[in-house]
């Protein structure tokens, strides 16, 4: 009975919890009077609501730990601090609030509150001004909706949070509803509501009045994903003809200089090939899911033209308003001419600018809409006056925008730039060799003659559709090499295998160079197809697209005899002038949205001037103070030394002294000498 006389539970909350928690049917009495003095604490804080109360605050985590222990007791418990919370939440003590959050998250956790009135109370409180309050909210939001949707997507709670949150960036607070909005967009990250009511709610964020709000609904749909960083370059077998499959194709038989050639030409075309079908990521792909992308543009753009925002966060709206554009191809004739204002070396962030007029030109805007801005940007960055920086970025510009619509670009001004291939700036001229190789794919006859370069068989098909105009085909392009290639087998087996052997003459035995029976089957497949005419060639493709079914390893071939085109001669055509070898950069394929790297590329470093030389021989010395040998004084005033002062004068002042002449070795005798004069006089020093 002395332990039990020792007791003190009523006084003891941690011990009590403790007991409750491992059995709580005999332990309900102390609860029952823990609970009494918590109403009574609660009545007299409802008196004073403002002062701290660190009584009521332990009694409140209590219950809340023991909560699960007595359902039945504690059924008003949570609704009592939410009451609390709602009618005091302005007034009341920092700690003391927080403990009340606490306690109904505590419950929460345990399954013991309702989420939708919970989460609707929380995001009332995110009006307070408790920093450290709204983190903990922010925190406990965003992992309540993610458990809540863990198993299967709740929609009932989910709509309903999402048409508060609705109200919510509408509200008065700039705070409160900066804080919803980025609970939306970490949600939609998480994947949790990644459907398209959240991001059309978003949309509303990018036309407050709020800055914050503003520029973080920008930031929503022109940030980058995590996932873009992370993706990997792998190639599957099934997607293509791979380097291997050239390899075989171009490697086999004699090792000659004409089949390395054709190889690296083959591995070019085949990289351009892998870029052009690589899937392109987008930013969250929040874009793609707006409802009414034309309606957004042009509101956007009405607000961008009104504007009175920094200039950053202009450039953002208009990079935002080129996607849309870009992306949905829409018509919003306005908006070039507004950003053709902007268009000039000397203003800020041109390159931004030059970014946004390229991605909002697409094939179905008329050519006319967009000629003047590519006029302009040639007559305002392609000059002589102008640095080879500035040429290169105009000419990367207008080499973006004509990939997009060939037909905004005269024949005129292509020929003009292309002049520029033998500037004497590097960047200058790989820009403008970089446009004509663009004109050699999309539509040669545009270029010079001698611009054109050795016609393969897919610059000869080559041409620039008209306004409006859709290259619509009935059958498979390329189809035509399975039935050339079955003929051409049947017809080597009639001929006979060709086989190697071993030379009798040869004494080592080695095996006898034969051409490789793959090399003669490519030549005679290629030689086949450049002998049909173009109409036959489409007849049987239209053939064998129709009459069989087609495997992966047939759409494989007639890839690989598609990508060939780009390597093989036209027929009937030499070899009279090369291609001009460009970067990866310039054959690649182009996605819907680009990169400042597509504008500002540059291939030769600039030469850096004086203040950036010295800058950098600078941040190089900072690190030889560490190692270098530190002379200290004790007294810093105090003169120096005759010693120091000889190892500052002139050399030829000090030739003829002994201490620089040339040491010469001592002999045993004179090192005696010297020892014995310094032990003497050391021991005359300690006496």
């Amino acid at each position: 009975m002395s332990g039990r006389q020792g007791n003190k539970l009523p006084n003891n909350l941690p011990q009590l919890q403790n007991l409750i928690k491992r059995d709580p049917g005999s332990y309900i009495e102390e609860f029952l009077q823990q609970y009494r003095h918590y109403q009574s604490n609660v009545q007299i804080f409802k008196l004073q609501p403002n002062k701290p109360n660190k009584e009521l605050s332990d009694l409140v985590m209590f219950l809340a730990q023991v909560g699960h222990c007595y359902v039945e007791h504690l059924a008003t418990f949570p609704q009592e601090l939410t009451g609390l919370l709602l009618g005091h939440h302005t007034v009341l003590d920092v700690d003391l609030r927080m403990t009340f959050c606490k306690a109904l998250i505590l419950l929460r956790n345990k399954d013991l509150i309702n989420p939708t009135g919970l989460l609707e109370l929380f995001f009332e409180l995110l009006r307070c001004h408790d920093k450290l309050l709204r983190k903990t909210l922010y925190t406990h939001i965003v992992a309540d909706i993610k458990n809540i949707n863990a198993k299967h997507k709740n929609n009932k709670v989910n709509t309903t949070l999402q048409n508060f949150m609705y109200t919510m960036l509408r509200d008065c607070n700039p705070i409160a509803a900066k804080i919803s909005l980025d609970v939306m967009v970490e949600l939609y990250k998480r994947n949790i509501w990644n459907d398209a009511k959240t991001v059309n709610v978003i949309t509303t964020a990018c036309f407050s009045k709020v800055t914050k709000i503003l520029v973080a609904g920008l930031k929503f749909f022109l940030g980058k994903d995590e996932d873009e960083k992370n993706d990997s370059d792998s190639e599957s077998e099934d997607d293509g003809p791979s380097a291997r499959d050239l390899m075989v194709r171009y490697s086999t038989g004699k090792k000659n200089t004409k089949n390395k050639k054709k190889l690296e030409k083959a591995m070019k075309v085949l990289k351009k090939h892998k870029k052009k079908k690589k899937v392109e990521v987008f930013n969250f792909s929040a874009i793609h899911l707006i409802h009414d992308p034309q309606d957004f543009a042009e509101k956007l753009l009405k607000q961008l033209e009104d504007s009175k925002e920094r200039f950053e966060v202009k450039i953002m709206m208009m990079d935002l308003v080129s996607r849309l554009v870009g992306i949905h191809e829409l018509f919003l004739f306005n908006f070039y001419p507004f950003i053709q204002r902007f268009i000039q070396p000397h203003q800020r962030e041109v390159t931004k600018v030059l970014l946004c007029a390229a991605q909002s030109s697409h094939q179905l805007v008329p050519p006319e809409i967009i000629e003047p801005l590519i006029m302009t940007i040639a007559n305002n960055f392609v000059t002589d006056r102008n640095s080879g920086e500035v040429m290169t970025v105009g000419m990367n510009a207008i080499k973006e925008v004509a990939a997009r619509c060939p037909l905004a670009i005269n024949e005129d001004l292509l020929r003009d730039l292309a002049q520029y291939k033998t500037h004497k700036d590097k960047n200058v001229m790989m820009s403008a060799r970089g446009l004509i190789q663009l004109f050699r794919n999309l539509g040669p006859q545009m270029l010079h003659k001698r611009d054109r370069g050795r016609p393969t068989e897919s610059s000869s098909e080559a041409r620039i559709l008209n306004y409006g105009e859709l290259e619509a085909k009935d059958y498979i392009p390329g189809a035509e090499v399975l039935e050339v290639e079955e003929s051409t087998k049947e017809g080597e087996e009639d001929d006979g295998w060709e086989e190697a052997s071993i030379s009798d003459d040869d004494e080592d035995g080695e095996w006898v160079d034969v051409h490789h029976s793959s090399d003669e089957e490519t030549g005679a497949i290629v030689e086949k197809l450049q002998s049909i005419p173009v109409e036959e060639r489409k007849a049987k493709a239209a053939e064998v697209s129709v009459s069989r079914l087609l495997t992966q390893e047939d759409f494989k071939k007639i890839r690989l005899a598609q990508m060939s085109k780009e390597v093989n001669s036209a027929p009937g055509k030499g070899q009279k002038r090369k291609n001009v070898d460009l970067d990866e950069e310039e054959g690649g394929g182009r996605g819907e949205l680009l990169s400042l790297r597509n504008i500002e590329l540059l291939h030769k470093k600039p030469k850096a001037d004086k203040e950036s030389r010295l800058a950098t021989a600078q941040a190089g010395r900072s690190d030889r103070k560490d190692f270098a040998r530190k002379h200290s004084k004790l007294n810093p005033f105090a003169s120096t030394s005759n010693k120091e002062k000889k190892r500052n004068k002139n050399f030829m002042m000090m030739r003829h002294s002994q201490n620089v002449r040339t040491k010469s070795k001592r002999s045993f005798r004179d090192k005696q000498i010297a020892l014995r004069d310094a032990l003497l006089k050391k021991k005359k020093q300690y006496k």
